[in-house]
């Protein structure tokens, strides 16, 4: 008898799907804590800045800086500062928008980040999609459309704030893309929160608003941990499986959002966010599978024409 044909495609490993459930739920308590803390009366840039510096001294103990010049060491300052004002921009507007929007508002918006970054792609990295892509693009822009409903009375301050956070984030992303072939992983991770600790230092004792009790000082503590340790466990994932494999899972931080909206705050999101969450999702799904298909189509491409025609579709 003979064996079956072999093939390069392997199971994603279990412990990195564990990883990115993990990272989805520390993403949520990140969010849940923020939104509890700006409803309570602190400052969202108040708030955003102390999320970074404690995430920067525990990247500082977990990277061992006092013995890791890797991580201090850059090619390009410029752009690492940029890199994460980005960031910063990505968190401070996510911060401010779940002032007025309920959590899952503000997940079913940041779900069409890898759309806009696929569009985005194009003119800046020279990553064309194909007519299909830019389809499922154009359908999780519906699906944005129909949770903001611009023009109707559902539409708020929050949205656009949300759909800033999801601009910069985008821009965040495309920077990691371009500056990773150069710059060390410490570094990348270093300087993301540094830049905004620095920039913001001198507005802090402005826009401070210190906690009323323990309770408050815990969470707002906690915020360092949520978002860098789960950075940290997205980045164990990505060693361990494609970005391809894990891409589907991440949607499932819409089930944590949902519940911590529901019992934290007693909100429950309407019918057009979950019909537009479920159009977003969808949409990313499709890019996602398209991602898998040109990946196969490329392994026997005879040639490069061929293969930059296969890129096309």
């Amino acid at each position: 008898m003979s064996s079956p044909p072999a093939t390069s495609e392997q199971a994603t490993p279990a412990s990195a799907i564990l990883f990115v459930f993990c990272a989805g739920l520390l993403f949520s308590c990140l969010d849940t804590s923020a939104k509890y803390l700006v409803l309570s009366g602190m400052d969202p840039a108040f708030v955003s800045w102390v999320r970074f510096a404690t995430h920067l001294v525990l990247v500082f103990l977990l990277f061992r800086g006092w013995h890791n010049p890797a991580m201090f060491r850059v090619r390009n300052l410029p752009l690492q500062v940029l890199r994460g004002i980005f960031l910063f921009g990505s968190t401070i507007f996510n911060f401010a928008a779940l002032r007025s929007l309920q959590l899952a508002e503000t997940m079913s918006i940041a779900f069409f980040a890898p759309m806009l970054i696929t569009a985005l792609a194009g003119p800046l990295l020279g990553e064309w999609a194909g007519w299909r892509r830019w389809m499922a693009i154009l359908a999780g822009l519906v699906g944005v459309i129909v949770i903001t409903r611009p023009g109707f009375v559902a539409f708020q301050t929050g949205h656009l704030y949300a759909l800033g956070s999801v601009l910069s984030y985008c821009f965040y992303v495309i920077m990691t893309r371009s500056m990773s072939a150069k710059e060390s992983p410490e570094s990348l991770i270093f300087y993301s929160a540094l830049t905004p600790v620095l920039l913001m230092a001198p507005a802090v004792p402005y826009a401070a608003s210190m906690p009323p009790d323990l309770f408050h000082w815990a969470i707002l503590l906690a915020l360092g941990f949520f978002g860098g340790f789960g950075h940290w466990l997205l980045i164990k994932a990505y060693k361990q499986a494609t970005t391809t494999a894990l891409a589907p899972y991440p949607y499932l931080q819409m089930v944590w959002m949902i519940s911590a909206g529901y019992l934290v705050f007693d909100q429950f999101p309407d019918k057009w966010t979950l019909v537009g969450a479920g159009i977003i999702v969808a949409s990313g799904l499709y890019i996602v599978h398209r991602e898998h298909r040109l990946r196969l189509k490329n392994r026997t491409v005879p040639n490069a024409e061929d293969e930059d025609l296969a890129k096309k579709l």
